[in-house]
């Protein structure tokens, strides 16, 4: 009998520069003849679906960009560009939401939108966001741009965006910041629109703290904060104080839990239907002192606030 020839694994070509990104079925760029999944679209799979957890860290305003992304219906922000801003490009605008789902928007005027509530294709919302946004930047004026799979060796929002540049949300009533000239929308626009102003839930962002929203629904009230702490000692934390009695932010008030969000916790308090965002400002800035001084504790905790940090784990919800 004849001897099997041995046998050797085929190496990728290599070639000078990156490999584009194609389709998944397609041919791989490289040469090789293998389709692009099997090839060099392995790794860029992989580091596509890998979750990065706080995808905004290191960004001017994360708490915020976290509220923006899931507590906050209308809202914009202007965005400082490391380069500064292209020809053309009178403004970069953060934007909770775009008419349509739109992942961003290039406007008649040049100037850009980008929405931030939208699906992305892999686990880095940053770098998808990132992709958007170089994209919107060159987009014709006057047309959206549509989601796509970024590059997994593409910049992110962090490589982009200039870190000492200010991040001050303004939360609107509804979405006629969509459209200079609402009357003459599309009726696409115009419908989505009206659908949009029709679901907002009414959020006001309180004055002198960070990423902390008031919101009205018809029930109850609700206070929503973003923290930046680290989980579990903020959880120890409000533990103390939920223990001592003293995590209320005034009469008819409760922490009722917590969210979890991109590597971020979120308490929320219930408040009475009557109580609104200015009479919630007070009282939230004295918690805030209260929770720094529960925050610099190292004792470990009682059996008593044991058993207040279970009941607030168990009421914790995780959005993302």
């Amino acid at each position: 009998m004849a001897k099997k020839r041995p046998q050797t694994k085929a190496k990728r070509p290599q070639l000078d520069g990156e490999i584009p990104v194609v389709g998944a079925r397609e041919p791989c760029p490289c040469g090789s003849g293998r389709r692009y999944k099997a090839c060099h679209g392995r790794a860029a799979a992989q580091a596509a679906t890998e979750l990065v957890q706080r995808p905004f860290e290191g960004l001017p305003g994360e708490c915020d960009w976290v509220a923006l992304r899931e507590l906050v219906p209308a809202a914009t922000v202007e965005l400082t560009l490391k380069d500064g801003l292209p020809e053309g490009v009178p403004s970069v605008t953060l934007a909770t939401v775009l008419p349509m789902a739109w992942p961003a928007l290039r406007r008649d005027d040049g100037s850009v939108l980008l929405g931030l509530q939208n699906d992305t294709a892999s686990g880095d919302i940053s770098r998808d966001l990132a992709d958007t946004l170089q994209r919107a930047l060159t987009a014709a004026p006057g047309t959206p741009v549509q989601g796509r799979r970024a590059p997994a060796d593409g910049p992110r929002l962090q490589d982009l965006l200039a870190p000492e540049g200010a991040f001050v949300p303004e939360v609107h009533a509804g979405f006629e910041f969509w459209v200079p000239d609402p009357e003459n929308a599309t009726p696409e626009v115009a419908a989505s629109l009206e659908r949009a102003n029709a679901a907002a839930i009414p959020t006001v962002r309180l004055q002198g703290l960070d990423a902390a929203y008031w919101c009205e629904t018809p029930e109850k009230n609700h206070l929503r904060w973003v923290m930046p702490h680290e989980e579990e000692r903020l959880l120890d934390a409000l533990a103390r104080l939920h223990a001592a009695g003293r995590s209320n932010l005034g009469e008819g008030t409760r922490l009722v839990g917590s969210f979890r969000a991109h590597g971020l916790t979120v308490p929320v308090w219930d408040l009475p239907s009557g109580v609104t965002a200015q009479d919630v400002e007070k009282p939230a800035a004295e918690f805030a002192e209260r929770l720094a001084e529960a925050l610099a504790s190292d004792a470990p905790l009682t059996g008593e606030e044991r058993r207040a940090r279970g009941g607030l784990t168990n009421r914790q919800v995780t959005l993302s």
